[in-house]
């Protein structure tokens, strides 16, 4: 059982709402360097699958599937904007956009560690950081 706090989500446009908790919390914030995750540019935290529900706005959800078809990238067909996914790496895990968190951006990182996605576990490759993002604020 997961005792974390329970947090609340949603998409930009509000027709879509989440709750979730979280599997490691924000320490587990991370990014991707994949083909897909380079252009979503979003922080990913982790959650497993039986700890997110849609409350709000199912109907309102699209997947996209690439490549192998294992991830499901679910975004909201009204403003566009990434809530979740179901990760190809663990199948019972869900990555779940930091900043669609009621309060959380992802400016509230300051490093990120970078997962390389371009050589994924599931090809082989192992679990390896490829880099670190930096935040500085200039203020």
């Amino acid at each position: 059982m997961n005792d974390a706090p329970l947090c609340n989500g949603g998409c930009h446009c509000g027709a879509v709402r989440f709750t979730v908790r979280l599997t490691g919390g924000l320490a587990a914030a991370r990014r991707c360097n994949c083909s897909y995750c380079r252009m979503r540019g979003a922080v990913a935290l982790t959650a497993r699958v039986g700890d997110l529900a849609i409350t709000a706005g199912h109907d309102h959800l699209t997947t996209y599937r690439f490549n192998t078809g294992k991830a499901e990238h679910h975004f909201c067909s009204t403003c566009g904007i990434y809530t979740h996914h179901r990760r190809r790496s663990n199948g019972d895990e869900y990555g779940v956009n930091a900043a669609c968190l009621d309060g959380v951006s992802p400016f509230d990182f300051r490093e990120i560690p970078v997962n390389d996605g371009v050589h994924h576990p599931s090809d082989g490759g192992g679990h390896r950081v490829a880099g670190i993002l930096h935040y500085h604020p200039t203020e």
